[in-house]
């Protein structure tokens, strides 16, 4: 294999089945970001689905975290070829929220506090396959990233988990986001290396 993050020499095998082709494994969890960091108090935080039809519904920082957390252990994959495994996070599974709202959509668009935004499939994000993380290997999640919270999908690459997130748009068709509209794979399998549009 190529590069390895020091840490990871000589374990991969231990890793067999878990890393994506085109990958390699790192301890550390580097921070990527399309533009400058948004800093957003808990306290004027808000998580907000709207429906096709204009509806929504919204929840505030204390409403979030009164829902039922989980605290899934994932791998992550990101788009650049690193993954990191067993990475433990705290939060609210994105089907609470979805369940609160009346929608027949197949798509959603994530919407990011500084205006980033990535598109799935609904079905990618239901399923107890997405959470609404606010704490990352027990502590609360810093604004590096993604804090006071951010989407984790973790079966897909990890630019569709959007940091700082603020809502969730039900969408009746598959509408491009950020890096999607600049190239990136409409979905991103990291199984299938889903990079670019071509891939």
């Amino acid at each position: 294999m190529g590069s390895l993050s020091p840490g990871f020499h000589g374990r991969t095998r231990a890793f067999e089945g878990r890393l994506p082709p085109g990958q390699y494994p790192t301890e550390s969890f580097p921070v990527l970001s399309a533009g400058p960091t948004p800093h957003v108090p808990t306290d004027r935080w808000s998580f907000t689905v709207t429906t096709e039809r204009g509806e929504t519904r919204s929840w505030t920082w204390d409403e979030m975290m009164a829902l039922p957390q989980e605290e899934p252990t994932v791998d992550i994959h990101c788009v650049t070829r690193w993954s990191k495994f067993d990475t433990r996070w705290r939060g609210v599974s994105l089907d609470v929220f979805l369940d609160e709202v009346d929608s027949s959509s197949e798509h959603v668009v994530a919407e990011s506090f500084d205006g980033y935004t990535t598109n799935l499939p609904r079905e990618d994000v239901t399923g107890g396959k997405a959470w609404l993380a606010h704490a990352y290997d027990g502590y609360a999640l810093s604004p590096d990233h993604g804090g006071p919270a951010r989407l984790v999908v973790p079966h897909l690459y990890f630019w569709k988990s959007a940091k700082w997130i603020k809502g969730i748009i039900l969408t009746p068709d598959d509408e491009p986001g950020f890096w999607e509209s600049a190239g990136y794979h409409g979905y991103g399998d990291p199984w299938r290396e889903q990079r670019y549009w071509s891939d």
